[in-house]
């Protein structure tokens, strides 16, 4: 794909674009860490682009009343807060995943629309620093999105409550039998979601300088579609960070080729819905064969 489109587009290999190109996977990268955790217990978020929205117009919203780390805390907070109200719905009450998550979605895009029906541009500078600080050639943000790939990846292979995530997602009764609280877990998955969508509403916010309560729509798709590019099974217990950064590197260098050939937005939708379908097939094929 980059040597494709380095022939055919003479902007692609340009400082300005890849920058841009580095700034783009952040959203993406965050959102789908946090969607692997939860699809590798078995479930599914779906209102993480609603968080993205609500975290990053109460942040903008705060900045006017609070120190700016303040207010950026606060948008992460409320994204762990929901992530949390998810987590106990689906492991305490038992409801499914997509059931609970879908209602978020809506309640938590209607509550960013209650904070702010208009978009919220705060005018202290240094609110932009976090989405456009660099280190060198790459932005700070980007460097946060590695960091949390990094740990993240540690906590679900070297940590036990990581190991217990995958595990749930093979098969939750043996867990349970071998003494491990699934219902904490299954929390925890949903939190780490909340948190991970709520650093990329702020980051966001800060990058476009504007927070805008109908931003974030059709994330959840761009995430799910990382993940499963990744090869994570949807079924759960199937998946690894390493291999969901690579999904999100795809879909970054399949929405900046698409961009830079001038293809409407709404064919990137279909293309990335077709995307989802064949890698799912793909992995069906691949189990009847094993």
């Amino acid at each position: 794909m980059v040597v494709v489109a380095a022939v055919t587009t003479e902007s692609f290999l340009t400082q300005a674009n890849l920058t841009n190109l580095l700034k783009q996977m952040v959203t993406i990268g965050l959102l789908a860490y946090g969607m692997l955790v939860v699809i590798l217990t078995g479930g599914i978020d779906l209102s993480v682009g609603s968080v993205v929205a609500f975290s990053g117009i109460l942040t903008a919203g705060m900045v006017s009343s609070l120190p700016i780390p303040a207010a950026m805390a606060v948008g992460v907070v409320s994204g762990i807060g929901f992530g949390l109200v998810n987590g106990v719905l689906v492991a305490r009450f038992g409801l499914a995943p997509f059931v609970v998550t879908l209602a978020s979605l809506t309640t938590i895009r209607g509550l960013a629309f209650v904070y702010s029906e208009v978009p919220i541009a705060p005018e202290d500078p240094a609110f932009f620093t976090l989405g456009s600080a660099m280190a060198g050639p790459i932005p700070v943000s980007t460097l946060i999105m590695f960091a949390v790939f990094l740990v993240g990846g540690v906590f679900l292979t070297r940590t036990p409550a990581g190991r217990s995530i995958i595990a749930i997602g093979g098969n939750a009764e043996t867990v349970r039998l071998a003494g491990i609280n699934v219902r904490r877990h299954v929390v925890l998955a949903y939190t780490v979601s909340g948190l991970c969508a709520g650093l990329a509403g702020v980051i966001l916010a800060s990058r476009v300088g504007i927070a805008q309560p109908s931003v974030g729509v059709a994330f959840e798709l761009d995430a799910i579609a990382a993940c499963v590019i990744g090869g994570a099974s949807l079924a759960g217990g199937k998946g690894s960070v390493r291999a969901t950064f690579g999904g999100v590197l795809v879909l970054v260098l399949i929405n900046n080729l698409l961009n830079l050939y001038g293809v409407q937005s709404f064919w990137q939708q279909v293309l990335k819905g077709l995307i989802i379908i064949a890698v799912i097939l793909a992995q069906r094929t691949n189990r009847v064969r094993a």
